[in-house]
């Protein structure tokens, strides 16, 4: 990978990261240039017309964006988890077009996998899809509708598509969802409340009734649960991870250069703030690894999957295992405890220039935003999850 492709996309994103911020607006002027270098179609296939990225690749990406603004690189992430679904489990010729119009048109792909009714759990839905056209038969003729009381759609209305959770039948069960990708033309949006929160506030992450009809070949043959279980969520908390690493990483960062500009004061003393400073290095790589140590495993687990030889002699998890998933989930978990823990520290370490609501060393809209990682995908939920897997996994 070139470096240097996002390097337009993260000036901008630092340029305009205050502004979006108190405005809590979307940040079109980085994500202009994250389409203007091609990166919206970083992980479509080469042969689909993308730049044919490895995850990995991505996820440096989103910890160079998240330097800059968090905000941008969380709408760039999630994005790819979309893009990644359409990768590892388009069955139709349809998907596949559309992961070409992806990479050739730099379209903008968001998710709609929580609802109101069900207090945002992602594996339960209470709108159904419903087939129009033709009766009987396959789902694969005539159209599908649906109406989905979202909690959340991130970005919505700056989005080209969304990949769309529901319950496959009207007569289905909660759990028995597919995913849809619904394309904008073929979709509307009501908003059902504002998006003013503590950080992450420029990806616009309102709630919103989505009413949509789309071509039934734009079903996902694969059932969600597979979906989630193999790509959604490691990839969502994998591209997560990278991104408290770049929000660590930029606290770090500050924190550096204010103990550069301590030492200047005093030359051949060492500062006292130095060895807190060099904490909070360590900190940082162990995080590091945490997230790209995953990173690569889920990229031998996925060549796994699809039965391409693995350039290591260690058998890695099976990707639909209980065992990865157990995984993922504490990957998040650590992960969005650890970045809250650093910059927090960080900011005892430099003291009052930290403390600052502006300035080269305020960390605040860092701290503000690394909250956030909790939240997302609550860490509850995922520790409850946690716990009852272990009971019933038999892997070591």
């Amino acid at each position: 990978m070139d470096p240097s492709l996002a390097d337009l996309a993260c000036e901008a994103a630092a340029q305009f990261a205050d502004e979006v911020d108190r405005d809590a607006r979307f940040p079109i002027e980085s994500l202009d240039q994250l389409r203007a270098a091609r990166l919206l179609g970083a992980m479509v296939p080469r042969e689909l017309g993308g730049l044919g990225f490895s995850l990995t690749q991505v996820c440096l990406i989103v910890e160079r964006l998240a330097r800059a603004c968090s905000s941008t690189a969380m709408v760039f992430a999630m994005h790819q988890i979309q893009v990644a679904c359409l990768v590892n489990h388009q069955r139709t010729g349809a998907l596949d077009v559309l992961l070409k119009q992806i990479a050739a048109e730099q379209l903008l792909v968001a998710s709609a996998t929580t609802e109101r009714a069900v207090s945002g759990s992602v594996r339960t839905s209470v709108c159904c899809v419903t087939r129009t056209g033709e009766d009987g038969g396959h789902l694969g003729e005539g159209s599908v509708e649906l109406v989905k009381e979202a909690s959340i759609i991130s970005y919505a209305r700056a989005a080209d598509a969304i990949l769309v959770t529901a319950r496959r039948a009207l007569n289905a069960a909660p759990t028995d969802q597919v995913l849809v990708a619904i394309v904008k033309h073929d979709y509307s949006l009501e908003a059902t409340n504002q998006w003013d929160t503590l950080g992450f506030r420029g990806t616009e992450s309102a709630g919103f009734v989505l009413r949509a009809t789309a071509p039934a070949e734009y079903v996902f043959d694969d059932p969600f649960a597979d979906i989630s279980r193999r790509t959604m969520l490691p990839v969502s908390h994998l591209v997560w991870a990278s991104l408290w690493v770049g929000l660590a990483a930029e606290a770090v960062s500050r924190a550096r250069r204010l103990l550069r500009q301590e030492a200047r004061k005093q030359p051949g003393v060492t500062p006292a703030m130095a060895l807190g400073v060099g904490d909070l290095v360590n900190r940082l790589q162990e995080l590091r690894s945490l997230a790209y140590d995953a990173a690569h495993d889920y990229e031998r687990a996925v060549e796994q999957w699809h039965g391409e030889p693995t350039n290591s002699s260690d058998s890695p998890l099976r990707v639909d295992s209980l065992g990865f998933s157990i995984r993922m989930n504490g990957l998040k978990l650590a992960g969005s405890k650890a970045v809250v823990e650093l910059i927090t520290d960080a900011i005892e370490v430099c003291g009052m220039p930290a403390y600052q609501a502006s300035g080269p060393y305020s960390l605040g809209r860092l701290l503000r935003d690394a909250h956030g990682a909790r939240v997302m995908i609550n860490n509850n939920r995922l520790a409850a999850a946690n716990a009852a897997w272990l009971l019933v996994s038999k892997e070591e």
